[in-house]
């Protein structure tokens, strides 16, 4: 009896201790691979940094200097107010396409569209276009936009091209931000009585509507900062603006549509390809702008995200 107690007790010691060394085991390579992805992820940061310190230490202050936001690039002090103005603007018309058709196409995918092929090949073209580069974007805007349509080197032209990259990245990321939405919801606003137009405008919009801002505020980053697909569409001459006009049509009213425009982006570009007698200072200031307004996307996305949750979900 004591025979067969001591040899059934030998084996349990033994995978006692294959345990505890296997235990010791895993816990080492856990230590190893946190340490190899902290590093990773500190070098990327840390080059991050280094990125944006460089250039706002070379042109911090040229951008701080007065008129430089406020006067055109043809003023005695050359300055970016036409610049600035036209990227704003630019943006603006950007979103109002692209938001209504995103915001459409991602409720249809996440709660009308059949499970079908036709919906794969459809999410296949989402993910396809997003993947496009923007230097293909801008030939193709160029091709048809400016020659086929009619509209010529114009903001309307920018606009649409930005918008055909920019609604595959706003449908996956509203489409993303729905399907999020604990199906519990769904399911007690459909038990209610709600139809299911219903249950998206008064559950789910609000519910994903922190996601969505956030989503729109980060591409606006995006599109804020694009430079390849706007010179074949909207231009790169420094634009000549009368902020006093009234004829919609003319050339020189900054909100006519359909005349040509140069942002912040492509006036970096125009200025490192065709350099001029103090040009490299003016593109460290313009840099240093663009990046602070990109980086100030990114921090309001955050905010507004954190405030729709509160108000909306009442997290």
């Amino acid at each position: 009896m004591d025979n067969r107690t001591a040899a059934a007790q030998a084996p349990a010691a033994g995978a006692r201790r294959d345990l505890s060394a296997h235990v010791k085991r895993i816990g080492r390579q856990d230590k190893i691979a946190t340490g190899v992805l902290t590093a990773i992820v500190g070098f990327v940061l840390l080059l991050l940094a280094g990125i944006i310190l460089y250039i706002l230490v070379r042109g911090g202050g040229v951008a701080l200097t007065p008129g430089f936001l406020t006067n055109p690039s043809s003023a005695e002090v050359s300055g970016i107010l036409y610049q600035l103005f036209d990227s704003f603007y630019m943006l603006i018309i950007t979103l109002l396409i692209s938001v209504p058709i995103s915001l459409g196409g991602a409720i249809f995918l996440v709660e009308y569209a059949p499970d079908n092929w036709v919906t794969s090949a459809a999410s296949t073209a989402i993910e396809t276009l997003s993947s496009l580069p923007s230097i293909v974007v801008g030939m193709f805007g160029s091709l048809f936009f400016v020659v086929v349509m009619g509209w010529g080197i114009s903001i309307i032209s920018g606009a649409v091209a930005l918008t055909m990259f920019n609604i595959p990245i706003l449908v996956r990321t509203i489409q993303q931000a729905l399907e999020d939405v604990p199906r519990s919801q769904r399911d007690a606003a459909l038990a209610m009585g709600l139809t299911r137009w219903e249950t998206t405008v008064n559950v789910l919009l609000p519910a994903a509507m922190p996601a969505i801002v956030t989503g729109i505020v980060i591409s606006a980053g995006r599109v804020f900062g694009e430079a390849a697909a706007l010179i074949f569409t909207s231009g790169s001459a420094p634009s000549r603006l009368n902020f006093a006009s009234t004829d919609l049509m003319s050339p020189t009213n900054p909100f006519n549509i359909f005349r040509p425009a140069c942002t912040l982006a492509v006036y970096i570009w125009r200025l490192t390809s065709e350099p001029t007698p103090g040009s490299a200072e003016i593109v460290w200031g313009t840099a240093t702008v663009l990046i602070v307004c990109v980086l100030l996307f990114n921090v309001l996305a955050r905010v507004l995200g954190k405030f729709l949750a509160r108000r909306l979900t009442a997290e």
